[in-house]
């Protein structure tokens, strides 16, 4: 694989020039491709040597041959030296320095002086400073950036898979899911437990009345309030409103440099496609890094992606083993190697549209530093493939054009989607990246900027998946879903004063009946359809004890409202898109939930025995063409 650099341009025009000739001289770039680079680097800014590596049309190591040759130093292949472990580890931020510098110390000579490989112009300057650093005069080899940063990653492997696993624990233990439940939390549960154990066998009838009554009211409060955010939401066409205007007045030279993040596992079925996905993105790709994040001991995706033979902008990143084994883990090790202004994360069978990263300039500018987060729209090109789709389609529909909408213009908690967040990649690192813990880490990671004063938006742009074809890969997806929204609500109600002095009581509120409230309203789903058969079927002096008057009627209305309300909104979703031929498709919403109820209790059971372990989803078993 070509693996494509970023190299600065120098800073004296005269040097510039003089390393232009030295590549034609060595006859390393043809005229023509220079020409061609000295243009796209007057339009975008990116150096002339960007352009070139980026386009492809000169390659990391002859370009390193060639930087050797301009600095008066010789080449040095990282991959074959063994390095000095005092040097290398001579603080406890080495390997962040080294990166951000661009070098790294290898060895002492016999004169005492240390061989530095530098990836930038070893002026004196430079010199100086890595002098300061090291205590000792640096004797320099050069090699490129992408070198550096992989002979990090083997140096200091450990240190990054544990960093990228437990520095939101250490800086901030109460805002992670490594720990499921607080002592606060086991106890009051014990306690909670007792108490509804005790009020049965005492008070049988009136502890059903009441257990029902509760059930009742926070399924209809789940439901009503999704249906006035939503309804919210479907009073605008979209929330930042980017135009095509908005996009053709950026100027390329304006434009931040930008990191796209694709975390994949065992995804050697449809990388080919994501090269391809991923390659039809409009932005400069001078400016432009797509970090693939592999699982050590996942050879076939290496292979794959390899074989693919995608673009020099793209790298691979070999996420170290470590545990535990989730998404956030690789996107907090890409994070680490991330150079851009602003990131984006994509799954590896995400196909965005091509403006959505301008898009997303745009919404940050107009958002301010405030804004931590944009979340574009996620949609599905499998839709008409069978009866899972169709619902799996309609309900992101509803959720991504309208509630998230009707959110943002309310400014209330967004949870993320788990792809096609693009993030502020400075205020990503002070809200301490992902958690690792947590199976939902974008809804997580939603609700923590909220707390600490981050506004997230939305943006009209779309990225196409691929729908859940099986059920039993959409009960693997859904479980491991809703047992993230239940170890984020587990995690924000351990200081819930704090949280409401941070939020406000509507903010919390509202994050209740989300986050909270979609968990409980989907454990409810089951039991409540049992209730019902059970109670028309029983003869009415049986049932009639438990259920007063006033009880029949609520639960009467909770069992209509709340199923017309949810088939609705799912009706709503298609509208926007003109997708009207799914519209009627709506009414089998009731026995779609009947689905998220069985993932709920697979979730809430692996809650309990493994909090941490992440179910796999399957990609690329549509037969539908993305493209077609």
């Amino acid at each position: 694989m070509s693996m494509g650099e970023t190299v600065p341009g120098y800073a004296d025009p005269h040097e510039h020039d003089a390393f232009a000739e030295l590549l034609l001289r060595s006859h390393l770039v043809t005229p023509e491709a220079l020409t061609f680079a000295r243009e796209v680097e007057l339009r975008t800014g990116a150096s002339f040597d960007q352009v070139l590596i980026s386009e492809g049309l000169l390659d990391s190591e002859s370009l390193l041959i060639a930087e050797a040759e301009a600095w008066g130093v010789l080449p040095i292949d990282l991959e074959a030296v063994k390095f000095d472990d005092t040097l290398v580890r001579m603080d406890e931020n080495a390997g962040q320095r080294f990166l951000a510098e661009n070098w790294l110390p290898i060895k002492r000579d016999d004169d005492g002086r240390v061989f530095v490989a530098t990836a930038r112009e070893p002026s004196p300057e430079r010199a100086a400073r890595i002098q300061q650093a090291i205590g000792a005069e640096p004797r320099f080899v050069a090699t490129t950036s992408w070198n550096i940063k992989n002979a990090c990653l083997r140096l200091f492997r450990s240190e990054i898979a544990d960093s990228a696993a437990n520095e939101l624990w250490r800086q901030n233990p109460a805002m992670s899911a490594r720990i499921t439940f607080s002592r606060g939390q086991k106890v009051g549960s014990a306690v909670a437990g007792l108490g509804i154990a005790v009020c049965a066998v005492m008070w049988p009838v009136q502890t059903a009345i009441a257990l029902l009554t509760l059930v009742s009211l926070v399924f209809l409060a789940g439901t009503s309030f999704k249906f006035i955010v939503a309804m919210r939401g479907a009073g605008y066409d979209v929330v930042e409103r980017v135009s095509r205007a908005d996009v053709a007045a950026l100027d390329d030279r304006d434009l931040p440099r930008y990191t796209v993040l694709v975390p994949v596992f065992r995804e050697a079925n449809i990388v080919a496609q994501l090269i391809r996905n991923l390659g039809g993105i409009d932005y400069p790709i001078e400016k432009l890094e797509v970090l693939i994040l592999v699982e050590e001991e996942d050879h076939d995706t290496r292979d794959a992606v390899l074989a693919s033979d995608p673009p020099p902008h793209f790298r691979i990143v070999t996420i170290p083993k470590g545990q535990p084994q989730t998404k956030p883990r690789a996107c907090n090790v890409g994070l680490y190697f991330a150079t851009g202004d602003y990131l984006v994360i994509y799954d590896a069978e995400d196909t965005p549209d091509p403006d959505q990263l301008k898009k997303a300039v745009v919404a940050f500018a107009r958002g301010g530093e405030e804004t931590v987060c944009v979340q574009a729209a996620l949609n599905y090109f499998n839709n008409t493939e069978n009866v899972l789709t169709r619902m799996f389609t309609l309900e992101y529909s509803y959720w991504f054009d309208y509630m998230l909408a009707g959110l943002d213009i309310a400014d209330l908690p967004i949870p993320l989607g788990g792809t096609s967040n693009h993030f502020r990649t400075s205020a990503l690192l002070e809200l301490g990246g992902w958690d690792p813990y947590n199976v939902t880490e974008d809804a997580d990671l939603g609700i923590r900027a909220s707390a600490l004063g981050y506004r997230v938006g939305v943006i009209n742009s779309t990225t196409m998946e691929e729908a859940n074809t099986s059920i039993p890969n959409f009960i693997r997806q859904r479980s491991r879903w809703i047992k993230g929204y239940m170890q984020t609500s587990l995690v924000h109600a351990r200081q819930p004063v704090a949280l409401i002095r941070q939020i406000g009581w509507v903010r919390f509120l509202s994050f209740v009946l989300l986050i909270a409230g979609t968990p409980l309203t989907f454990l409810g789903v089951i039991p409540a359809y049992l209730l019902t058969a059970i109670t028309l079927a029983l003869p009415t002096e049986l049932v009639a004890p438990f259920f007063p008057v006033w009880l029949l009627w609520l639960t009467l209305l909770n069992f209509v409202v709340g199923n017309v309300i949810m088939i609705y909104l799912s009706m709503m979703g298609p509208y926007r898109r003109g997708a009207f031929h799914l519209v009627l498709w709506a009414l089998l919403n009731p026995v779609y939930w009947l689905l998220h109820s069985w993932a709920s209790y697979k979730g809430l059971w692996q809650l309990i025995t493994k909090p941490h372990y992440w179910e796999k989803t399957e990609h690329g078993l549509t037969k539908q063409d993305a493209h077609g």
